[in-house]
């Protein structure tokens, strides 16, 4: 057997052996090109989204300013203690399952296709929501100029009350937010172990 015809057998076995790799190859392409396409759709959808958010803050915006002027004429009314500690036993109720998701973080991303999809749909009621909260913001402004007003000097005399509980509400707050910033600190430094030992 010559030379060339040895090279000529060397190629084929090699083209034999090579093409599986370059049919997962293109097949890879495929599934990245589809990847992108599901992407750019997704980016477009988060952009329409921002836009609905942005007009839906400009209206909370609103709210604001007019809950701001109602606050000022009812300069005594706090919120309930005990609403703040249901606040904080969520919250922290939230740090742990945060926690839970840092051990699992590794485990994601795995599931990104997967989570692509799962995002469209999210997007897409995401829409609904806002339109939902669009229609309830104006219900809102609607209750607050017809309804609220007069009730508000009947809810001041109820509230002045809780101010000193309030206070104290306070404290509480800023002592956990402390627990919260120190929570978030070992968070870190344990992510960044897990970083380095992996």
């Amino acid at each position: 057997m010559t030379n060339n015809e040895l090279l000529l057998a060397i190629s084929g076995m090699m083209d034999q052996k090579l093409e599986p790799i370059k049919t997962d190859i293109r097949e890879l392409k495929c599934d990245v090109r589809e990847l992108k396409e599901d992407v750019h759709i997704l980016k477009n959808e988060v952009c329409e989204l921002k836009q609905d958010v942005a007009v839906l803050k400009e209206d909370v915006s609103v709210l604001k300013q007019e809950v701001s002027v109602l606050k000022e004429d009812v300069s005594g009314l706090k919120k309930d203690v005990s609403v703040l500690k249901e606040d904080v036993s969520v919250l922290k109720q939230e740090v742990s399952v945060l926690k839970e998701d840092v051990s699992g973080l590794k485990k994601d991303v795995s599931g990104l296709k997967e989570n692509v999809f799962i995002l469209n749909k999210e997007v897409s009621i995401l829409k609904d929501d806002v339109s939902v909260l669009k229609r309830n913001v104006t219900g809102i402004q609607i209750t607050l100029e017809n309804d609220m007003n007069p009730r508000l000097i009947n809810i001041e005399s109820c509230y002045t009350s809780t101010y000193e509980r309030y206070q104290h509400g306070i404290n509480q707050i800023e002592s956990m937010q402390l627990d919260i910033n120190l929570l978030k600190k070992v968070v870190a430094e344990h992510s960044e172990k897990i970083n380095q030992t992996a």
